[in-house]
Parts: C-alpha cells; sequence; structure tokens
C-alpha cells in the first residue's frame, strides 16, 4: 500500500477491528441498533462487503480478511462514511469463531473463498463438514448462510455439505440481483465461468 495509505489504517485500524482473542463478544454492543450481524468470510478487496454496508446500513457486518489491502479499504469506508454498522478482523475465521457466540448471527457470507483447485490442496477449502457445523452453530434460527463460487466442483461440493448438515435447508438460488458485482465474479466471468448462489437457512428450532 501507499505510505500514506498505511499510515492511515494503522491509525484508523484499531477502533473497528476485532481481535482473535479474547472474551465473547457482545454483538449488541459492537453493533448498537442493528437488525442482526452478517459474518463476511473473505470479503477480498472489499467491494462488496463496502457495497452491502452501503445497501443495508441496518444489519451489522464483522468481515473478517486476512489481505490487508481489503481490510483498509474497508476501514477507510467506515471512517468516511461514519459507519458504526462494520467491524473488521484480520484473524483466521475459525481462530475467531470461538469469540462468537451460539445462536448469535443472522447470517453468513462466503463470496468467491479460494477454490484451493490442486487435489491435493481441497482438504483446505473452507466450505467443508467440520467448518460448516460451526458456522451454523452461530446461526440464529432463521439465519442464512449465502455462498457464491464460480467453480462448478466447488459448488457442486458445497451444496452437498451445506445439504448435509442436518440444521439447514436450502439449494442453489438465481443470482441475486442486489448481490454487488466484485472483481472476482468479473474476472471469472470474462474467463466464461459461471458463477452460482447457494442459499440455506438454518430451521426454527435447530439445536446447536
Amino acid at each position: 500500500m501507499a505510505p500514506a495509505r498505511t499510515a492511515a489504517f494503522e491509525r484508523d485500524a484499531p477502533a473497528w477491528t476485532v481481535e482473535e482473542g479474547g472474551p465473547p463478544l457482545d454483538l449488541a454492543a459492537l453493533f448498537p441498533g442493528c437488525d442482526g450481524v452478517v459474518l463476511d468470510i473473505g470479503f477480498g478487496g472489499g467491494e462488496g462487503l463496502i457495497a452491502m454496508a452501503a445497501a443495508q446500513p441496518g444489519q451489522g457486518i464483522l468481515g473478517v480478511e486476512v489481505h490487508t489491502p481489503g481490510v483498509a479499504r474497508v476501514v477507510e469506508a467506515i471512517v468516511t462514511e461514519g459507519w458504526r454498522h462494520v467491524r473488521v478482523s484480520t484473524a483466521d475465521v475459525l481462530d475467531l469463531l470461538p469469540r462468537v457466540p451460539p445462536g448469535s448471527l443472522a447470517g453468513v457470507r462466503i463470496w468467491f473463498p479460494d477454490p484451493w483447485l490442486k487435489q491435493r490442496q481441497r482438504h483446505r477449502r473452507l466450505v467443508r463438514p467440520d467448518v460448516v457445523t460451526r458456522l451454523v452453530d452461530r446461526l440464529r434460527p432463521g439465519g442464512f448462510v449465502h455462498v457464491a463460487t464460480d467453480i462448478a466442483d466447488y459448488a457442486s461440493e458445497a451444496e452437498g455439505v451445506l445439504a448435509g448438515e442436518g440444521r439447514l435447508a436450502g439449494g442453489v438460488i438465481p443470482r441475486p440481483e442486489w448481490r454487488p458485482l466484485t472483481r472476482f465474479e468479473q474476472r471469472g466471468l470474462e474467463a466464461g465461468r459461471t458463477p452460482v448462489d447457494l442459499w440455506f437457512t438454518r430451521q426454527d428450532g435447530a439445536g446447536a
């Protein structure tokens, strides 16, 4: 990043960053007045998160990303727009999850996750049974999981994993008009790939 942007990030980020370690998060205190909180995992360059934050100011967003330039872009937007409904974390999401109380999230977004295309790498894919179980534990009844990917075999694999979690119901949906077009999706379209959206909801009364 440019020196000026780096300095701004180092100055502003601490006020809006959720650390990996610590006690359970008080989401009501972190996101006052918000009607639920969405965990946005791997938001990349940040354009999708920023667009959703602008479109839904009443919904809290906890964005998790390890790519510093993307986090810096979101922090810059938080400061510029005066937002109080967005927080970021640079932790690995699996290390952050212990701080997220069970049954507390309105939703989880995983848009265009790293596809780990090589066969020997596929065990690293985020949408896998052990991770999905932990995410669903933290969804409130009626909460959603929204996955988007333009890698066909990942879409099929993710659909099977989500369908196999007994507390979820859903499947493939048409691309929502409200989902922002990110640079990752644009690259895929230019390469001839077709995005797939998966939408699953946690069923009312499902136990953690």
